[in-house]
């Protein structure tokens, strides 16, 4: 049978990926936990989960395998006001 095997970049890819997933489900553990010690057990993973999502980012970044771009003063102002707008509608 001829497999093939996946890269280091697709691996790294696949990782990342996953991480997304996992935080994106702790978070909503976080936030619909009744019980205290529960809810902060769930908000520890998280922060631990978030901390593996940033490593690999970070050597996903170093090896050249993640370039997202950067943001410039224009849209970092347009993104500002808007929240700020957000905020006070609440």
């Amino acid at each position: 049978m001829n497999q093939q095997q996946m890269t280091d970049k697709e691996i790294m890819d696949d990782i990342l990926s996953s991480q997304k997933h996992i935080t994106d489900s702790y978070n909503s553990y976080s936030n619909e936990c009744v019980n205290q010690q529960l809810r902060t057990d769930f908000l520890n993973i998280l922060r631990d989960e978030h901390n593996i999502q940033q490593s690999v980012f970070d050597q996903m970044k170093t090896r050249g395998w993640y370039n997202p771009a950067n943001a410039d003063q224009q849209q970092v102002s347009a993104a500002y006001t808007k929240f700020s707008n957000i905020q006070q509608t609440l």
